[in-house]
């Protein structure tokens, strides 16, 4: 079948995606974004949506060869293309046979894969809650109050159920050895895993745009599709974060980031540490609804007492390498009040994290 090349531009982005997912360990998405830069795809709708996909001449916030991928993982999970699914693994990876079920699967299902294009990658990968989890533990040093825990971005919700999971840093582990949900990620570095326990967990809640059920198959297949088809132990982590969650079931409020907090930060309850997270979920706001949730986050942490303290902890993107950055932030009234500490970088999928001394 014949395929015709994308814009440079948007072979550019297919083509930074192939490269980004070679080093966070992904040969078959690396393999499908490339090829998808190098001979673009066939006279399609899916094609068309592609070329003239708005904003991708200067940003890649909408992430759009990871919809694409989204969409074909999601033909091979259904079953639905028999050349799809023996070129991708448990089969070893052949880059011609790759290229020819591809093109062949835009054909068939054209009107699937346009509409997946709609469809926000919603990862939720549990595992960084690996490198929140050593800050939290840092913040709970400093005041035993129970935690009111705010995330942002929730998507699922799957990492409001952190302190259900099981920890291996190697070195170091933390958890219930019976979690269904071991996370393994490597403690690079000499410093110490953070004493102590969590306090208990009050209250907890989330917002998101566009919140993610887990209700049904097609939900939990859904979130599936996005996590890279050669990398099974992602998909068996965030196979049991979504059991713990159908038991534990997240909270959360359809509503952007700015007019979430700005309604529920004031006035902080006495008697709990507020504590708003999130991961790799910043890059996709708007700039002007960034400035008005932290300035949100930043006026309630002036109203912040010993018994009424705000924590602000987030594992995102920095600019920096290698990795993110985790940073915390917090609000007691005292006098170091408002700070942004890095507390560790860590690997974007929660490979590993390393501790900033």
């Amino acid at each position: 079948m014949t395929t015709h090349k994308l814009p440079a531009h948007v072979a550019d982005a297919f083509a930074h995606q192939a490269n980004a997912s070679r080093d966070l360990g992904s040969p078959l998405t690396a393999a499908l974004c490339a090829l998808v830069a190098e001979h673009g795809l066939p006279d399609s709708e899916t094609r068309r949506r592609i070329a003239t996909w708005p904003g991708l001449e200067t940003s890649r916030g909408d992430v759009v060869p990871l919809r694409f991928a989204g969409a074909l993982h999601r033909l091979v999970l259904d079953g639905a293309e028999p050349a799809l699914v023996a070129a991708y693994p448990p089969n070893p990876l052949d880059t011609d046979a790759l290229h020819a079920a591809m093109t062949k699967a835009v054909t068939a299902h054209d009107g699937f894969v346009a509409d997946y294009l709609d469809l926000p990658p919603q990862t939720n990968e549990v595992a960084r809650a690996a490198h929140l989890l050593p800050a939290l533990l840092q913040l709970a040093a400093r005041t035993a109050l129970p935690m009111r825990i705010m995330e942002l971005g929730a998507s699922a919700g799957l990492l409001q159920n952190f302190e259900k999971f099981r920890y291996d840093y190697g070195r170091f582990s933390w958890g219930d050895p019976a979690s269904p949900l071991t996370i393994g990620c490597e403690w690079r570095g000499d410093a110490p895993f953070p004493a102590g326990e969590l306090p208990p967990i009050a209250e907890r809640g989330g917002c998101d745009i566009a919140p993610v059920s887990i209700a049904t198959d097609d939900d939990r297949k859904r979130l599936q599709s996005y996590v890279w088809p050669d990398q099974p132990h992602r998909f068996q982590r965030l196979t049991a974060a979504m059991a713990i969650a159908l038991d534990h079931p997240p909270a959360i409020d359809e509503a952007g980031a700015a007019d979430w907090l700005e309604t529920r930060l004031a006035p902080l309850p006495a008697g709990r540490h507020t504590i708003v997270m999130h991961a790799i979920m910043w890059q996709y706001v708007p700039a002007d609804e960034k400035a008005r949730a932290e300035a949100a986050i930043r006026h309630a942490g002036r109203q912040a007492t010993p018994d009424a303290p705000l924590s602000w902890v987030r594992f995102e993107a920095d600019g920096d390498r290698p990795g993110g950055g985790v940073r915390a932030t917090h609000w007691s009234g005292a006098a170091d009040d408002g700070i942004s500490r890095l507390v560790a970088r860590g690997d974007y999928h929660g490979r590993w994290v390393e501790p900033i001394v």
